[in-house]
């Protein structure tokens, strides 16, 4: 046997949720630049669990669902209170979510019925629970979810206590739809690992915030924020990225394990980034970002990702930098929950080996004799 590091190229399993060919990302076979520009995140999240687009009465029902499963235990509120202030963002989703699992009668049947219930209940609680803790440790009170409207106006009305606007609603649509799938990436891998067993859909979704939690997966527009902001201004820009670039330093939000020819997510995310900059009056974060792609593509010929203008966005939306990555939970648990599902369908638990490099032939020392 021979190891490939970071299962580089390896094909693990099979899959009919989302497809990269070609440097084309596609959901159920739809390229994702038809649903960034047409598609709603809940219309995504249907196609992810059902395999098609739904129909406006289906696309109804979902709403009238994730509507009826969008508030939180009180339990699970009160136990946010308690966290400290200071807790990182992720690991205090990765904890509520958990803890969720204890006040849901439902979270043992492993039934398909059920399991597609707890994956729409996770989609719809997982915003009320970023939010509250958001507001909590802001020493504010939680605001109750709303009826009949998105996903994405309910988590930034729930955020802010005041009504999105419709520009900044549709920018954070989009971006949730962006997220939602790719592939057999490391948070979802993670899940499927943890699901395989036979666990639960809320240990699997556990497992995959855990994955996502990292700086090389889904933390990487919080970092590529930090440097935006250690930049300051676009007048500094060109010497410090070439200063890093001279250091050898890794430029967050650029390059990408499966696209060789750049990501098809980002210039979704730069047009979003550009409008949002125009609204609010201040195109700073867009310009300095412009500038940073034009160096490190024209130097290194790397690409921005996926988390690259995605940092600019949701800065301009006002939400806390260390939300961003918890904002890509929510996207990603449709995702997640759908390779789940497909997992609990055709199981077989996952078990690769491993290269053995340690000492052959070694023996036993009594410990007197060590």
């Amino acid at each position: 046997m021979t190891a490939t590091k970071g299962l580089e190229g390896i094909v693990a399993t099979t899959s009919s949720i989302s497809s990269i060919i070609d440097g084309v990302l596609t959901y159920r076979g739809i390229n994702i630049d038809d649903l960034a520009e047409q598609a709603s995140f809940e219309e995504v999240a249907y196609l992810l669990w059902y395999g098609k687009l739904p129909t406006e009465a289906e696309l109804e029902g979902l709403q009238r669902e994730l509507d009826a499963y969008a508030s939180v235990p009180a339990e699970v509120i009160e136990a946010i209170r308690l966290y400290p202030k200071d807790t990182n963002t992720m690991a205090a989703l990765r904890t509520a979510v958990s803890s969720l699992a204890l006040y849901d009668a439902s979270a043992n049947d492993m039934s398909a019925e059920a399991n597609l219930k707890k994956a729409i209940k996770l989609q719809a609680q997982l915003p009320t629970v970023i939010a509250a803790f958001s507001r909590i440790r802001e020493g504010k009170e939680p605001i109750a979810p709303k009826s009949g409207v998105s996903i994405a106006h309910n988590f930034l009305y729930m955020l802010s206590g005041e009504e999105p606007d419709e520009i900044a609603v549709k920018a954070l649509d989009q971006a949730l739809v962006l997220h939602a799938d790719h592939e057999l990436n490391a948070s979802t891998f993670a899940a499927r690992v943890t699901v395989a067993t036979l666990s639960d859909i809320y240990s699997g979704v556990t497992s995959a915030i855990g994955a996502l939690k990292g700086p090389l997966h889904g933390g990487a527009n919080e970092a590529v924020m930090v440097m935006l902001e250690e930049i300051g201004s676009m007048s500094r820009v060109e010497s410090i990225i070439q200063e890093k670039l001279a250091n050898k330093e890794k430029i967050m939000g650029f390059g990408h394990r499966v696209y060789k020819n750049g990501d098809p997510r980002a210039k979704h995310l730069q047009k979003m980034s550009q409008e949002l900059g125009k609204l609010i009056g201040n195109m700073e974060l867009y310009d300095m970002s412009v500038k940073i792609e034009e160096i490190v593509t024209g130097q290194k010929g790397l690409k921005p990702n996926v988390d690259f203008y995605s940092a600019s966005v949701y800065t301009s939306l006002k939400i806390p930098r260390d939300l961003f990555t918890p904002i890509f939970a929510i996207s990603r648990l449709s995702g997640w929950t759908a390779h789940i599902l497909e997992q609990y369908e055709n199981n077989r638990l996952i078990r690769p080996r491993a290269e053995y490099t340690g000492p052959s032939s070694a023996r036993y020392i009594p410990i007197d004799e060590r």
